[in-house]
């Protein structure tokens, strides 16, 4: 599936910590773009999680990681840290502009703290220990995952709920089927 003009237009607008930007850089590899909800969340904390416990195995189909999150570098960098993420590309969004770039859009009551939310933080927060934090960013952004390669998306991930979890290593294994 090829960008709309607006997403490719991101693309080249969406750069990292590192000076790449999005869209050379998914013409030169394959890339994991992780739209990340308030590091205060514990989805976001799990997610975190979740792909510092698979990174090898994504980053061994040739797939980079990338995160979009809404705060500053620095507090963003001490997050990528404590979850054994350091020196993870990311790219800070606290307009949310790349988000609604990529059709993510703001959560609705039930999407964030349904039954389901409700139960699935509870598991993440208590039994999982990954807390709850303060709101450092939109509450209500909803997050996704696009794993993006020669500037278009090849596989995507929109949360239906905050509480959802993807199978990271299964998106980032679709640019394996390609070669």
């Amino acid at each position: 599936m090829s960008l709309a003009y607006t997403e490719t237009e991101a693309l080249v607008q969406m750069v990292a910590n590192t000076g790449d930007n999005l869209y050379d850089l998914s013409n030169r590899q394959p890339v994991m773009l992780v739209f990340l909800r308030h590091f205060g969340c514990t989805f976001c904390r799990e997610a975190l999680a979740d792909i510092a416990n698979k990174r090898v195995s994504i980053e061994n189909t040739g797939t980079r990681i990338v995160f979009v999150h809404m705060a500053e570098h620095e507090l963003a960098e001490r997050y990528f840290d404590r979850y054994g993420l350091e020196g993870a590309m990311h790219i800070s969004d606290p307009a949310c502009k790349f988000y609604a770039a990529f059709g993510l859009v703001k959560g609705s009551l039930t999407q964030l703290f349904g039954l389901h939310s409700f139960i699935r933080g509870f598991q993440s927060s208590i039994v999982e220990g990954h807390g709850l934090g303060p709101m450092l960013g939109d509450g209500f952004q909803m997050p996704g995952v696009f794993v993006l390669h020669e500037g278009a998306v090849r596989e995507s991930f929109i949360h239906k709920l905050a509480s959802d979890r993807p199978d990271y290593v299964n998106l980032a294994k679709c640019c394996l089927l390609e070669t």
